[in-house]
């Protein structure tokens, strides 16, 4: 490997739960380690902990911090914490935990409850880490990239997480929920208001921090409902493109869509949003900091989608949208059970990853979402034919519905080594 291409970076450590599938712990690239989600298991035992909620939560926190600490970094460079529930009331107890771990620095999170968790557990927990040092092989990078954190009072804040937190090329932004910013409430209405006021909260957060809508490059949904995804779409519609120039090329962000069992305040809907930072966070040469381009990009050999771009690259990074096991041609779902479900969404995301010109060895993180839990033995065997070395950090969760009635959806995030080049 050259000293001057960005390689990925592999890792795992003994001191945090094995992991129970076909991946790896954390996967660095460029500046980002990429943690797979974790679970509340001992990793001397291999079981899930005793205790409820809390000491589950406990686990997971344990698990990521030994994963950070194997790799030389900390607690606060951590960047976005994702958290999942199966039950919505244990998000105070998870919290309670939380603020031991992050007592004064806190990154953006998300909180969700979904339908089911690999093991039986009741919560799972990801993160996602800052890298100073890059994954160039013997070559020093921006080691000195500083993280910034944002607040505006124009969105809901709290004093749990961050709205954005920026590193590098990239901004990740909280999740945001439905909540008017000047009463704290949910704001009144259905899930057509509920959805607006999501975007607008992220618009505020963007518009803060002077950053453009259009920059956003992954939009990830949450929704209480998955029959509201129609209405959704239609709110959706009137902020994506935003720009007269994103409706010119007609760019819409990557997207994945969620069923979330409940969320926070018994909201209908919540959206977070991963968004480029062309500027990056200095210091920084000027030559790397202006004009690094979004490249979105669609393959007919993929199933299309009019609200939402197959793939969107900006730096160091591709961001995927959600895979649902259709077929290309036709659209419809292809025939058989999750094994044949499982490869046509993974042979989406080859013909995706193909199209611009990568392999799947580039990918850096799966997302996996399975109607039902114990469908994942079989997942599985169908899943390490297409990454044989285990390599991607990975997510598992069980949710109550997937559109077109699918029994499984696949997106990823994939290494860019050659990055976008600014613009000539």
């Amino acid at each position: 490997m050259s000293s001057k291409v960005n390689s990925l970076l592999a890792r795992n450590t003994e001191n945090a739960a094995k992991a129970i599938g076909s991946y790896s712990q954390t996967v660095a690239f460029s500046h980002y380690n990429n943690l797979s989600a974790q679970l509340p298991v001992d990793p001397k035992s291999g079981a899930l902990v005793s205790g409820g909620i809390r000491e589950q939560a406990e686990q997971c926190f344990k698990n990521i911090k030994a994963v950070v600490d194997s790799i030389g970094h900390v607690m606060s460079d951590v960047i976005r914490i994702t958290v999942f529930v199966t039950a919505i009331k244990d998000a105070d107890a998870v919290d309670e935990v939380y603020k031991t771990f992050f007592p004064t620095y806190v990154p953006t999170r998300t909180t969700v409850a979904v339908a089911a968790l690999p093991m039986n557990a009741l919560v799972q927990i990801e993160a996602l880490i800052s890298n100073g040092e890059g994954t160039i092989p013997d070559a020093p990078q921006s080691g000195d990239l500083i993280k910034l954190t944002n607040n505006t009072p124009n969105a809901p804040v709290s004093t749990l997480s961050a709205q954005a937190v920026a590193f590098s090329h990239y901004n990740n932004l909280s999740a945001q929920l439905p909540v008017d910013p000047k009463s704290g409430r949910l704001v009144a209405g259905g899930v057509k208001e509920q959805t607006t006021q999501c975007l607008k909260n992220i618009k505020a957060i963007l518009e803060s921090i002077d950053v453009p809508f259009d920059d956003i490059v992954k939009i990830n949904i949450f929704l209480k409902n998955l029959a509201d995804i129609d209405a959704v779409n239609e709110v959706y519609s009137t902020f994506f493109p935003d720009s007269a120039i994103a409706r010119t090329v007609g760019y819409v962000p990557a997207r994945t869509t969620v069923a979330a069992s409940a969320l926070p305040m018994d909201a209908l809907i919540q959206i977070e949003a991963v968004v480029s930072h062309g500027d990056g966070t200095p210091p920084q040469a000027v030559e790397h900091r202006h004009g690094i381009v979004i490249w979105a990009n669609n393959t007919q050999n993929a199933p299309e989608c009019s609200l939402c771009t197959q793939t969107v690259a900006f730096s160091h990074y591709n961001h995927l949208s959600a895979q649902l096991p259709l077929d290309a041609k036709t659209g419809e779902l292809v025939a058989g059970g999750i094994r044949e479900q499982t490869e046509q969404c993974l042979k989406n995301i080859k013909a995706i990853v193909e199209s611009i010109s990568h392999v799947m060895e580039d990918v850096v993180k799966v997302n996996i979402f399975v109607k039902n839990i114990a469908d994942m033995d079989a997942v599985d065997e169908v899943y390490k034919k297409f990454f044989p070395g285990g390599i991607p950090a990975r997510r598992t969760v069980g949710v109550s519905a997937l559109q077109k009635d699918a029994l499984i959806q696949i997106d990823a995030v994939v290494a860019n080594a050659e990055g976008t080049p600014p613009k000539a």
